[in-house]
């Protein structure tokens, strides 16, 4: 009894195999490498609330950048923040999965891999050249646009008057900022569905369905929690972004849902690159206090997104 006791341990230390240099110093680094992540994240949000502090209960005596207290003037930024981003979104998901599953189940292979090569590099286009692309070539193309819709359509509540003689709207930043996250969603939604086992494809269609049908019963299930998470890195690009909506957006710091109108809300970060140079004091607390209201939204944002996905990890295309 005491033999066989003893010698159990002794065959499962046995059977542990040394682990390897190699894969000591692959652990430590990928350790190390998570760890810092959680680091930076802290510091983050530290240094954002240390300096925020003035700047939350700051008022127009103390900071001239307000007209009465922090909160009314986080409030229009926010909003528009928000607007903007779900107006880009709304347009650019739709795109996206429509690209994503051309490359993945229609496109013969050497067009989509040409189209994938495109959607890859469209991701890499700087910022500044899509703020570009707006004011100069988008804004004056959907002015046209605006305008007739305000004339024939302006009972409703978006479309109301007066039109904007630029063209450069929250509309229009949103539809910059939707040709700027389509590159983000279109290459994660592409790879989940060339990922979709292809027993469930094949079975659908042995079961007499058309492609679109074996798609709907058999793509979109097994991509759905991706197409989420691929939707709100998107969004969390849009929410972040800076420089296109600081040059495409006429702002006026008001609060409005009407699309097309040359009064229009500004965006958090747009507001922080414009004001920023010249602040001083108490303005710069302001400031950052209003990156700190973005960062808790994106935070949320992705947070919701994570629940979303876990509630889905029940469907596996492997099962």
């Amino acid at each position: 009894m005491t033999t066989t006791t003893t010698s159990a341990p002794k065959a499962e230390q046995a059977a542990k195999p040394p682990q390897r240099l190699g894969d000591k110093w692959f652990s430590g680094t990928a350790l190390a490498a998570g760890t810092m992540i959680l680091v930076t994240l802290a510091a983050v949000a530290i240094f954002l609330v240390v300096q925020s502090i003035p700047g939350l209960g700051a008022t127009s005596e103390t900071a001239s950048l307000l007209s009465s207290n922090f909160w009314d003037y986080v409030w229009p930024l926010a909003f528009g923040t928000i607007w903007a981003s779900f107006l880009a979104l709304l347009m650019a998901v739709p795109l996206s999965v429509s690209v994503a599953l051309f490359i993945s189940h229609y496109a013969p292979r050497r067009l989509a891999q040409g189209l994938g090569y495109i959607v890859d590099l469209l991701a890499a286009v700087p910022s500044v050249v899509f703020g570009l692309w707006g004011i100069l070539v988008l804004a004056p193309a959907v002015q046209p646009v605006y305008s007739w819709f305000v004339e024939h359509a302006g009972w409703f509540p978006l479309f109301a008057g007066p039109v904007s003689s630029t063209g450069r709207t929250i509309f229009t930043a949103a539809m910059v900022l939707a040709v700027m996250i389509v590159p983000i969603i279109t290459a994660i939604c592409r790879e989940i569905f060339l990922q979709t086992p292809r027993l469930h494809e094949e079975a659908a269609l042995a079961l007499g369905a058309t492609r679109w049908e074996m798609i709907r019963m058999a793509v979109f299930p097994f991509g759905r929690s991706g197409i989420v998470s691929a939707s709100m890195l998107g969004l969390g690009r849009a929410l972040g972004e800076t420089m296109a909506v600081a040059m495409v957006l006429s702002a006026t710091g008001v609060v409005t849902l009407r699309l097309f109108t040359p009064e229009n809300p500004s965006t958090i970060p747009a507001n922080i690159a414009l004001t920023f140079p010249e602040a001083y004091g108490t303005n710069i607390n302001v400031l950052i206090a209003t990156g700190l209201i973005l960062f808790v939204v994106t935070f949320a944002v992705n947070a919701v997104a994570r629940w979303i996905v876990s509630r889905r990890k029940e469907f596996s295309g492997a099962n």
